[in-house]
Formats: C-alpha cells, structure tokens, sequence
C-alpha cells in the first residue's frame, strides 16, 4: 500500500470531524424504512431529530444533556481518530521488509474490534444477519498469509471510512447506509479473526 495512501486515509480524518454529528442524526433507526422510499424516510427522521437537539429534546421528550451529548461526539471521535491510526500503522507494518511483530498485530486487532464495536452502538449501525457474516468471515481468511489478512482489514476500513455518508456530510442514500453497516460489522469480524490466529503465534 502506497504512502500516498496513508496520507490521504489522515486527510479523511478531517471530513470525518465535521461529519460525524450528521451520521449519529442519519443512521437513527425509523418504522418508516420498511415501506415507501427507504431514502425519504431517512431524510424525514434526520429533519425530525435535528429539530429536537435545536429545541433541547431528547428521544422521549425529555430535555437533552449538553455534557452527554458532547461526551458521546468526543468518544465517537476518538474511536475513529485511533482505528485511522491503527490502520496506518498497519500499513507500515505490511511495508516493511522485516519479521511480523504479533503481539503489536494482537494488539492493534484487540483495539479496532473494540472501537468498531463501540461505533456500532453510537452510530446506530448494528450487526446485520449475523449469522452468514460470520461464516463468510472465517471462509475468505482460509489459506491467507497475516499480512494479507492485514491488507484485507486495511482495505474494508477504507472502504468504511469513504463511504459517501461518512465522507459528505448531509448524504441521503439508504444503500450507502446500508454498506456502511456492512463494512464495520465486516471490520469487527476480521479484526477479532486476525488477533486469534495472531494470539496463536505469540503461545
């Protein structure tokens, strides 16, 4: 993976910090997706919670925390700022003509599952079919080299992180959303996969 790249995955760390309020407001989930334009509907519940944090509501109709809400926009912030790190790192590391260090590979494994873990939760992006996910997971590592593991992780963040509704701000697109959810739950699960085969290294 080439400089150039690394450089322009930091550059997207700008976009992200102004996108990310607009993603929490766009990916709340709504009744209404399941019938009529799934994009409407999203951009109906989007207006529909933007109107509330501008008049100090909450979901239930109770007033909103300032203290909470910058705390939840600061926690979502750092834990895309270190997955950004985490991946460049990564690719120093697949760079780099030298020996694979496993146990920094476990560590990095252990800190990106738990953030995209987290940003699943924040992001209202939760884990979609988990069943045929999974399997289809631990079918596309079988035969892999670690740094082509590694590569493939590198990749399925790049993928998340330029998603037009993480990239620009105020996109409607249900099948962007949808992607979106894809690519991190796809993150959580090869992230845990190479640290197990990376903890079997280091015992």
């Amino acid at each position: 993976m080439e400089p150039e790249k690394i450089k322009n995955i930091f550059q997207t760390w700008n976009i992200l910090t102004i996108s990310i309020g607009c993603l929490i407001a766009f990916a709340a989930p709504t009744a209404a997706q399941s019938a009529g334009d799934p994009a409407k509907a999203q951009m109906q519940e989007m207006n529909r919670r933007e109107m509330q944090l501008n008049n100090g509501i909450g979901e239930k109709g109770q007033p909103n925390d300032p203290k909470r809400a910058q705390a939840l926009m600061d926690q979502v912030s750092e834990d895309f700022q270190r997955i950004l790190t985490r991946h460049n790192e990564l690719v120093r590391a697949v760079a780099a003509n030298q020996a694979l260090n496993y146990q920094f590979i476990s560590d990095a494994m252990s800190e990106i599952k738990k953030r995209s873990t987290r940003l699943q939760s924040s992001l209202k992006l939760e884990k979609p079919e988990p069943a045929s996910e999974d399997k289809r997971t631990d079918s596309a590592l079988v035969g892999m080299e670690t740094k082509d593991e590694m590569i493939l992780l590198c990749k399925q963040i790049e993928s998340f992180v330029k998603n037009p509704i993480i990239e620009k701000p105020g996109t409607v697109d249900a099948q962007a959303l949808e992607k979106a959810r894809k690519d991190l739950q796809r993150i959580v699960e090869l992230s845990d996969a190479i640290k197990k085969r990376a903890d079997k290294q280091i015992h």
